[in-house]
């Protein structure tokens, strides 16, 4: 869906972003355990870290291949750059990745903060970086026309995008230039595009069929998108452009690499996800034939939901449902064959997976880069590299439930900014939940409430005392905001 303009006025649904701010510097005040400033010991050694890089280490020279990095224009945390090539029998990617590894050595004062920050946290007005912006936003970052150290995969592929062979190098590169998701497409649709992103095109094509052959699956649900300027922010759709699908497949890839060459080492650590429930996969095929979008017998899963269309309100309301099948997922970290999981498969990519592309701003890909590259060079697992994994999956779990409860609560107080405006006002929705009362509340066990999402702006809401199937259009009228949660609700327009 193409993006609306940005006003620069405050027209209905929109908020200030002073008010944002406001409200954000207050969640933040009573969210204690959730590190915002770094220590001035954190930034020093950071400085010195910057300063104290070298040539010193053995390192391949990779500042002669084209690499160009790939992101939204605002993004300056820059964790990979590729370059893609076409071959005899196939293609060849090259992956930069950041080595914050060159930054950040274990044990050491970074690398302790980092510990207790996870990963950097994505707040709609602001981020809170896992690592100094002096390393994550600059020195670190596979900036254009930069001299950075990087790790860099190698993935030689056949004419079908099979990975055929893996090797992971540390280099010095240099980016060539950066590119913006948005642009980039533009120029695509225009039949212009550059070669090396019609070349990404072809290949997270292919990619996307392997995807289908192994039975990935992937939801085709658009974001929620907070849009501000210097007066207003409010809220959109935004659906991924296809080259930013394709950009996926190719990090997609490098995480199976990476899964792939621990496994058969013996040491690393997976990212991982359980299959889903059969009883709730049986709910989900009779919500499908109820909904009169029937998954046929022989389709597989990925290749269902890739079937469905959120534009229409039925297939919406079965996306939703489609994001709570597969719950589950978090790390496994292994220092043997003996331990290493003994179903590695992530349910929802149908294949063992690893974090590994985005250092700068995920703890975890630090040590499965140092640990892919030691098993890519033949060489032993450093000892305090070893004695570390076993703790990176709890930090990771921690760190992450902590940093998911803080957006939720940040991006509840943009919706109930933009919203509590439009209070009276009615909207179209589709209901995409149905939640029935327990025993204790309700007799009968008759229906409670419902959750609808909006098209327009794209946000759910829960309709208290209202009783309407999964999948059902109706009409609401926005109430005021309930002080006891924070949150808007919503009654049928003709109640």
């Amino acid at each position: 869906m193409p993006h609306r303009p940005v006003s620069l006025h405050a027209p209905r649904g929109s908020a200030t972003a002073a008010e944002i701010e406001a409200a954000i510097d207050a969640v933040l005040e009573n969210a204690d355990d959730v590190p915002v400033d770094f220590p001035a010991d954190v930034l020093a050694a950071a400085e010195r870290a910057v300063a104290e890089l070298t040539d010193g280490e053995d390192r391949v020279d990779l500042e002669h291949v084209p690499f160009v990095t790939l992101d939204p224009a605002s993004s300056t945390d820059l964790d990979q750059a590729m370059h893609l090539e076409r071959t005899d029998d196939g293609y060849r990617v090259l992956y930069a990745i950041a080595d914050v590894p060159a930054f950040v050595p274990l044990g050491g004062r970074i690398d302790e903060e980092a510990r207790t920050r996870g990963a950097t946290v994505y707040l709609p007005d602001r981020r809170i970086p896992l690592h100094p912006t002096l390393i994550s936003e600059a020195a670190g970052s596979l900036l254009p026309d930069q001299r950075t150290p990087a790790f860099v995969w190698r993935l030689d592929l056949n004419d079908r995008a099979d990975v055929r062979g893996i090797q992971l190098d540390r280099a010095w590169v240099r980016s060539r230039e950066k590119l913006a998701y948005d642009i980039v497409q533009e120029e695509l649709d225009a039949g212009r595009g550059r070669p090396v992103m019609q070349l990404l095109l072809e290949i997270g094509h292919l990619r996307t069929e392997r995807e289908a052959d192994r039975g990935g699956a992937s939801l085709n649900v658009p974001e929620q998108e907070i849009v501000a300027d210097e007066d207003t922010v409010r809220l959109q759709w935004r659906t991924p452009a296809p080259i930013e699908d394709a950009n996926a497949q190719i990090s997609l890839m490098t995480g199976m690499a990476a899964a792939t060459l621990m496994l058969k080492h013996g040491v690393g650590i997976l990212r991982t996800m359980p299959p889903a429930d059969q009883r709730a996969m049986a709910r989900f095929r009779r919500q499908a034939e109820v909904l009169g979008v029937p998954w046929e017998n022989g389709v597989t899963y990925g290749a269902f939901l890739r079937s469905l269309d959120w534009t229409q309100p039925r297939h919406l309301a079965l996306l939703n449902q489609a994001a709570s099948l597969f719950r589950g997922a978090s790390y496994a970290a292994f220092t043997s064959p003996d331990e290493a999981p003994e179903d590695p498969v992530q349910a929802a990519i149908a294949a063992p997976y690893a974090h590994t592309t985005a250092p700068l701003r995920r703890l975890v890909d630090r040590f499965v880069l140092l640990v892919c590259h030691a098993h890519a060079q033949g060489i032993p697992v450093a000892p305090e590299l070893l004695a570390a994994l076993g703790e990176i999956p709890d930090v990771m779990r921690t760190t992450a439930a902590r940093a998911g409860d803080l957006e939720r609560r940040a991006f509840q107080v943009v919706e109930t900014a933009v919203l509590s405006r439009r209070a009276g006002e009615t909207f179209a929705g589709t209901v995409i939940d149905r939640r029935e009362a327990s025993s204790s509340e309700n007799g009968d066990g008759a229906p409670v409430r419902v959750e609808v999402q909006l098209q327009d702006p794209p946000v759910t809401l829960w309709a208290p005392g209202v009783d309407a199937e999964i999948g059902t259009e109706l009409a609401v009228r926005l109430g005021p905001v309930d002080p006891s949660t924070g949150r808007l609700t919503a009654q049928l327009a003709d109640s």
